[in-house]
């Protein structure tokens, strides 16, 4: 098997690349790769799992290697998210509170924000959501607002990335996605109203 630059794709490539997506608990990098090789052994990891994602659909396996931050990360299929979630008897996005989930979107959509910014769309105060996603790692300072008091701006993360599954924020569910989600939730939070709060324009 070759890729684009004529080297091969070698069996023993494709294992590697294979156990140590099985292996890691983080998306796996071109740089961990790299580090995780012996000297003079040379892999490219995206034609690699292009051969191994091929393979996968081919057998019909119930998994597949998808893109997440700038690594991969290997996934079940969308079609056994119930079977799963039953499974493991948890949604791992039911971890968070649905605060957390408004406050964590309205900074997605409105980054770089600063705290007085984000309370004034919520409408509530926020100190202690913006801790939690902090100490999750979801969120981030990115620096300091020119505005009065200089408040600090936050931003998403690699972290937040890897969680909801995204190649980058450009991967975010339009507003209207967002609506139809929370509709189909039981004590679902506040509709999100893009005329109202500007999180996103469709």
């Amino acid at each position: 098997m070759e890729n684009a630059a004529g080297k091969n794709i070698t069996l023993l490539d494709m294992q590697i690349v294979e156990a140590l997506l099985i292996a890691s608990d983080v998306p796996l990098t071109p740089e961990r790769l790299k580090e995780s090789l012996d000297e003079g052994h040379r892999i490219d990891l995206p034609k690699v799992v292009e051969a191994l994602n091929g393979h996968y659909a081919e057998a019909k396996h119930a998994f597949r290697i998808t893109e997440v931050g700038k690594g991969f990360q290997i996934v079940t299929n969308r079609k056994f998210e119930n079977i799963v979630r039953n499974f493991i008897n948890r949604n791992v996005r039911a971890r968070l509170t649905y605060a957390s989930l408004e406050t964590l979107a309205v900074i997605a959509y409105k980054q770089p924000i600063s705290k007085p910014e984000i309370e004034r769309i919520r409408g509530v105060n926020c100190s202690a959501v913006i801790n939690t996603l902090l100490e999750r790692e979801l969120v981030t300072v990115s620096g300091r607002a020119d505005a009065a008091g200089r408040p600090l701006l936050y931003v998403t993360t690699e972290e937040f990335l890897r969680y909801f599954g995204l190649r980058s924020p450009a991967d975010l569910p339009r507003t209207r996605e967002l609506n139809e989600l929370f509709q189909a939730e039981e004590n679902r939070p506040q509709e999100v109203n893009p005329e109202k709060e500007n999180l996103s324009a469709d």
